[in-house]
């Protein structure tokens, strides 16, 4: 159980102290460098300044290569609360920026800033804190985090964050013991600026507000002592209390049990016992700070050692080089069998690998000893199990256990000895007989722990990092997969709401792909019947298209020489001709073919007589037998297919016009001297292609249905290829039998205009129209059938008549 705070007063005003276990008695020989005052060394060529000279993290870089920086100006700020700045020893440039070597046992190098002195030692503007007592502590903290303070003892421990805590302090302890043999650097400290370490304390008093000040210094140092007790004699609440010189009564733990008789507990601080501990150094850095504005850019350093002839303790600034320092002291390198340099004393140094290394904050002596002044570490034995290491251990652990698992990478087994709990005081190695490096293996080992945690901790955060990442991958998809599903919704409500137009576009859409289709496929890939039928609708369309461009003086003859050539450019006027009308034409032709066949015998033979004029011319009396029969059968299965095709074209046709059958009847009205001047345009036309038409279909037959017909007005073509070259005499009689059958046709359309209520240019539509014309038409009066048969039959006389001329004279 701790001893309460009346109980420690009362001991400490009785001077009982209490004791720690362990410890050793090693020889000091501080009286080699505490003769004389302390001295300012000369300022170096440069320094090297190390960004990161503290526990805790290194701060942002406030300077670049080449920029000149007054003495006290801050390199680096402070980014976070373990990064406390480093400032500026003197005036100078910035030299370089990079990594250099530091004082570390191995050697490592650190990021450090070269400053080349420019000798003028101009100061930067400083701004003291004299009124502290009237300010806010945390104002005072502030100050103290700017000029850069951490612990000067050794520790290195940021002093704004010891001063800032928020648990309840009894006792602040300054350290002055300095226990350590060799060093002398807080001794002529304490003696030659004793009241500026007062002042520091009280600054630490204003923050921390503890019951008591304990100044405790070793007894090896009466001068020291004394000035100490002068200084803080005004003040009740500071006691300057004498401590037994022991080994190693100088550390945190061990002089905080001397004291208070506390332990500080494993894993913990002293705080959690209510003390802190500052060494003297650091409050003298403290009262520089916040009375004169001075951060911290030097300190004193004791040089000694058997191979230096000038040994003492000098002012020297944060970053001079060692070896500077070795000059100031006058090495003596013949002293030395091989070159050692010890940063520290004896028993808690290391040795330096390179003597260029900067001197930092914690750095308290620069040790040079001569030959056989110090123990050799190459001469180390195997271990006898004496156990006087782990008497001498004020921290009652088992140096022989670490040192077996340190030396065998067993870290996890050394931890369990509580290997962290090693101070390093070198108590261990001092009485060892085997003259083992104890604290060497240890070091090690502790270095290879944290190496390994810190290799630990970065693959945890990588973890971390990958696991956040993934997490957010897959938040990123629901999101997209939620939008992508709140996209689709919209559309298909869109959709919805737009069906009745959607499926008028969507049934458009299919009617001209389907026509395209159609249209796309040539005579020579067609076989069936009704590709038959559509070859001679476009070679009636082509013979229109051809009539429409020529004009009326052409003559016929002309016309059918052109509708006779489908090879030279059948392909190009079949792209000009839209499919509808070449399903009109070969409905108009259908639709005549079935009223034949429905028993009429004058209409019959008007169809006939129509859709043959040209073939029954051509093949004279013998050949209208048989052929004829089979042209009805032909035409009868054409208008069953009509009628089975005419529903799904009724609705996309019947409102299309058909321009194939707008062409003037010019050239006919010019050869009729009966036209009439009340007939339609439009029933002239139709009168014209289904003669055309008929034509066209005897000339098949001629060929014997085995080669589609090209042209509507191609009927004379057998004839011109079975005679030589008929003439002008063939073209008239073309022309003639052409006209007649227009003006029979003409007056069939006039009488039927008056009787039905239908037009006749439906015919020239939709193949439903035709067909719905050609039912009207078999319900008409029987008398205009016999009149359309009668002129058929004359035009056909006239024609056979003119034949048989042709043929005389031929």
């Amino acid at each position: 159980m701790n001893a309460s705070f009346e109980q420690i007063v009362s001991k400490l005003s009785s001077g009982e102290l209490y004791d720690f276990p362990g410890g050793v008695h090693p020889q000091d020989k501080k009286s080699i460098s505490n003769q004389d005052v302390i001295r300012r060394a000369p300022l170096p060529e440069k320094l090297i300044i190390p960004v990161r000279q503290h526990v805790g993290t290194e701060g942002r870089l406030a300077v670049s290569v080449g920029d000149h920086v007054m003495k006290g100006q801050p390199l680096t700020r402070s980014s976070h609360p373990f990064a406390i700045p480093v400032h500026a020893p003197t005036s100078g440039t910035v030299t370089d920026i990079g990594q250099h070597i530091t004082a570390h046992p191995s050697g490592l190098r650190e990021q450090a800033i070269v400053i080349q002195p420019d000798g003028e030692e101009t100061w930067t503007t400083l701004t003291p804190l004299s009124d502290y007592a009237s300010r806010e502590p945390a104002n005072v903290v502030e100050a103290l985090c700017d000029a850069g303070i951490s612990g000067m003892g050794g520790a290195g421990f940021p002093t704004h964050i010891k001063a800032s805590g928020t648990k309840k302090i009894e006792f602040i302890v300054i350290n002055g013991v300095e226990c350590e043999p060799y060093i002398t650097a807080d001794d002529r400290l304490m003696r030659e600026h004793a009241w500026q370490i007062r002042q520091g304390a009280d600054v630490l008093s204003h923050l921390v507000k503890p019951q008591l000040i304990i100044v405790a210094i070793e007894d090896n140092k009466p001068e020291a002592l004394d000035a100490m007790k002068i200084a803080c004699k005004d003040n009740p609440d500071i006691q300057v209390v004498s401590v037994p010189t022991k080994y190693p009564a100088g550390g945190e733990k061990q002089l905080i049990q001397v004291l208070t008789g506390r332990e500080v507990p494993r894993d913990g601080l002293p705080a959690d016992i209510g003390v802190l501990m500052f060494n003297v150094g650091t409050c003298y850095a403290i009262a520089d700070a916040i009375f004169h504005g001075k951060p911290l850019i030097e300190r004193v350093v004791t040089l000694t050692g058997g191979a230096v002839e000038k040994p003492g303790n000098v002012w020297a600034l944060i970053g001079t080089p060692v070896n500077h320092l070795l000059g100031e002291a006058q090495y003596n390198s013949r002293k030395q069998k091989d070159p050692q340099v010890v940063m520290g004393g004896p028993m808690m140094g290391f040795t330096l690998n390179d003597a260029a290394v900067p001197v930092v904050k914690i750095t308290n002596c620069l040790l040079v000893p001569a030959n056989g002044e110090l123990i050799d570490d190459t001469s180390e034995r195997p271990c006898i199990r004496c156990s006087a290491c782990a008497d001498a251990c004020p921290a009652t652990l088992l140096p022989q256990q670490l040192f077996w698992h340190s030396k065998a990478h067993e870290y996890e087994k050394a931890q369990e000895y509580n290997l962290f709990d090693c101070i390093e005081c070198g108590a261990c190695a001092y009485v060892c007989p085997s003259e083992i490096p104890l604290v060497h293996y240890y070091r090690q080992a502790k270095s290879a722990i944290r190496q390994q945690r810190d290799e630990k901790a970065r693959a945890e955060k990588a973890k971390e990092r990958f696991e956040a990442r993934k997490a957010r991958l897959e938040r990123e998809k629901i999101e997209r997969e939620e939008k992508h599903k709140r996209a689709k919704e919209a559309r298909a409500k869109t959709a919805s709401a737009g069906a009745p137009k959607d499926k008028v576009a969507a049934a458009l859409a299919r009617a001209k792909s389907k026509r395209a289709e159609e249209t796309s496929t040539t005579p020579e890939n067609d076989t069936s019947q009704s590709d038959k039928q559509a070859k001679v609708a476009a070679a009636v369309a082509r013979a229109k298209a051809r009539k429409i461009g020529q004009s009326p003086q052409q003559t016929d003859a002309e016309q059918i020489q052109q509708a006779s050539m489908p090879a030279a450019d059948g392909q190009t006027v079949d792209s000009d001709i839209s499919d509808k009308q070449k399903r009109v034409a070969a409905a108009v032709a259908r639709a005549k073919a079935k009223k034949a066949q429905r028993g009429n015998p004058d209409a019959a033979e008007s169809v006939d007589s129509q859709t043959g004029s040209a073939s029954q011319q051509d093949e004279g009396s013998s050949e209208t037998g048989t052929a004829e029969d089979d042209k009805k059968k032909r035409v009868a299965a054409a208008v069953a297919r009509a009628k089975a095709k005419k529903a799904q074209r009724e609705n996309t046709d019947a409102a299309e016009p058909d321009d194939s059958k707008t062409e003037t009847p010019s050239s006919q009205e010019a050869e009729s001297s009966e036209a009439e001047s009340a007939a339609d345009e439009k029933e002239k036309r139709i009168a014209a292609a289904v003669a055309r038409a008929k034509a066209k279909k005897a000339q098949r037959e001629k060929t014997d249905a085995a080669e589609p017909v090209d042209s509507q007005t191609s009927s004379a073509s057998p004839q011109d290829e079975g005679s030589s070259e008929t003439g002008t005499a063939e073209d008239e009689k073309k022309k003639r039998v052409a006209t007649a059958v227009a003006r029979a046709k003409a007056k069939k359309a006039r009488r039927e205009k008056t009787d039905t209520a239908e037009p006749v240019d439906s015919q020239t539509e939709t193949p439903s129209s035709q067909e719905a014309e050609s039912s009207e038409a078999e319900s008409a009066a029987d008398e205009k059938q016999k009149r359309i048969a009668a002129a058929v039959a004359r035009a056909k006389a006239k024609k056979a008549q003119r034949d048989k001329q042709n043929e005389n004279n031929s």
